[in-house]
């Protein structure tokens, strides 16, 4: 069983140019956490299960924490949740940065981790 936080959009100022910590930029952040939610389904019961009010919570306060890289980013929001819901049986991060200023027609660079 899955919970999933699909296209979490954000701006945010991660980056290793200096414009990046000033301008900023769009990013998309998606979420998968497996944890067996049939107790919490079975009893219509929010304390039993994950709450995505609080997983949204942890993505919002992580990503407005500067860092020049997303791989920093997505580790700490891994290591947060890792910490906030230990019964999860797995975790998994994707930093969609939408933009990148790196030259050239590319849309997006992603950065994806799991735990």
């Amino acid at each position: 069983m899955k919970i999933r936080l699909n296209d979490i959009r954000l701006h945010a100022f991660h980056g290793c140019w200096d414009e990046e910590a000033i301008v900023g930029g769009e990013y998309s952040v998606d979420i998968c956490i497996d944890f067996d939610y049939t107790d919490a389904a079975l009893a219509d019961d929010l304390s039993q299960t994950i709450d995505y009010v609080r997983i949204k919570e942890i993505v919002y306060s992580e990503m407005a924490v500067r860092a020049k890289l997303i791989e920093t980013v997505s580790l700490r929001i891994l290591n947060v949740l890792k910490s906030e819901f230990p019964q999860a049986d797995n975790r998994w991060v994707k930093i969609t940065k939408i933009n990148a200023p790196m030259g050239g027609q590319v849309h997006s660079v992603s950065v994806e981790i799991e735990g």
